[in-house]
């Protein structure tokens, strides 16, 4: 499954094979008709940028998530999805330990 994670920055990419749901409605409700929490998931982060953004968003999470993006986001979203993209390809083809080692990298000086 691929989602939003507001708990990471604009423009991240984390895969993970297993986890809690976060407080993520759709995540709750895959897991609850999987009856598990093992199960792949491709997060994109979503998070504005700045010291304490991301905090405000957490607590307005409704409002921000539904919230129109501004165009300097759509763009950084537009370049994560493109790596989306190839993260699922990778997936596919290699499975996800390769995938998660190459996309889960922190880029020099911050998030991805």
């Amino acid at each position: 499954m691929i989602y939003d994670e507001i708990a990471l920055s604009l423009g991240s990419l984390r895969i993970r094979e297993r986890g809690s749901d976060g407080g993520h409605n759709g995540v709750k409700s895959v897991s609850g008709a999987l009856g598990s929490q093992e199960w792949l998931r491709i997060r994109i982060g979503i998070a504005p940028p700045g010291d304490d953004a991301g905090e405000r968003a957490r607590r307005g999470r409704k409002d921000f998530v539904l919230a129109p993006m501004r165009k300097a986001q759509l763009e950084v979203l537009d370049e994560v999805l493109d790596r989306t993209a190839r993260a699922v390809e990778m997936v596919l083809a290699q499975g996800a330990g390769p995938a998660m080692n190459e996309f889960n990298r922190r880029e020099p000086g911050g998030e991805q």
